[in-house]
């Protein structure tokens, strides 16, 4: 009685689903370890100058529009969802088997959500574009994202819920594989030999932010590294990294982060003559253009 007590006083997880998400949440705290170490070796290698700390501020200035909607992101999530669970094949009980499984499904969906991201120009354009845009690379790049996504990305994970798996455990599971992401935006740590060809770690996170030929589309894994390998975009880093777009941005002030490649994008389809390749762009990957 003691015990159940205690645990009810320091708020512990009480179910498998609550301790997975926690996880996530503890993960994410990474932030505040390695921050300060990036912080430390940007100023004794002299790059934190001032416009290093404004690309910082940047990186971290989506944070703001995610909070204001997050309520609304949170609704439509609960709601699609909820509806989903009506349609499920059959429900799968939540035990340490279903639940590792689970994981490993979502964490490939997550795979084909990211290559997505990239390979279709509209979803590219108006959300996940701004998560790449930066030219330098550390722990704020992890919180560049746009709110947009949190209105697309979730119709990726439906098939975890139709299959029958609980939209909570669901949910959990994608803010685990999320919430270790954010340790590997960082260059101070190098390559892990033992980790690298298995598991997205920061040297292979930092080829799949890289702008060169040879690291574009690649390393699309949340945590696992096998599904890029059984895919064919698995890249491992050589040379170092360039960081941020193709055709760089320029500009650090936030609202052009969010509108730029979505402003590129209207321009592009608003050129093009033909509806049925106005069509296609939004569709085929960035930088598609018709035959003349």
């Amino acid at each position: 009685m003691s015990n159940r007590f205690s645990m009810e006083l320091i708020h512990l997880p009480a179910t498998l689903t609550d301790w997975i998400a926690a996880i996530g949440v503890v993960m994410s705290l990474a932030l505040v370890v390695f921050l300060p170490i990036e912080l430390v070796r940007l100023r004794r290698q002299g790059k934190l100058a001032r416009a290093a700390m404004k690309e910082m501020l940047t990186s971290a200035s989506p944070v703001v529009p995610t909070i204001l909607t997050g309520g609304v992101v949170l609704a439509f999530i609960t709601s699609l969802y909820t509806t989903a669970a009506h349609f499920q094949w059959s429900a799968i009980a939540t035990t340490p088997l279903s639940a590792l499984l689970c994981l490993l499904l979502v964490d490939l969906l997550y795979y084909l959500d990211h290559r997505s991201a990239h390979r279709v120009r509209a979803y590219w354009s108006i959300a996940h574009s701004v998560h790449h845009s930066s030219h330098q690379y550390d722990q704020t790049t992890a919180l560049r994202v746009s709110f947009v996504d949190g209105f697309i990305s979730p119709w990726f994970y439906l098939p975890a819920v139709l299959i029958g798996f609980d939209p909570l455990l669901v949910g959990a599971s994608l803010g685990f594989i999320l919430g270790y992401q954010q340790w590997v935006h960082t260059e101070s740590v190098g390559k892990l030999p033992w980790l690298d060809p298995w598991l997205n770690t920061p040297s292979n996170h930092r080829v799949h932010h890289g702008a060169q030929k040879q690291y574009l589309d690649k390393n699309y894994g949340a945590v696992l590294m096998i599904w890029d390998r059984i895919f064919g975009s698995y890249e491992p880093e050589v040379e170092p990294v360039r960081y941020g777009l193709t055709e760089p941005i320029g500009s650090s002030h936030p609202w052009t982060v969010h509108v730029h490649e979505a402003k590129r994008l209207l321009h592009d389809v608003w050129q093009e003559s033909k509806a049925a390749n106005r069509w296609r762009m939004l569709w085929k990957p960035p930088g598609w253009r018709a035959e003349p």
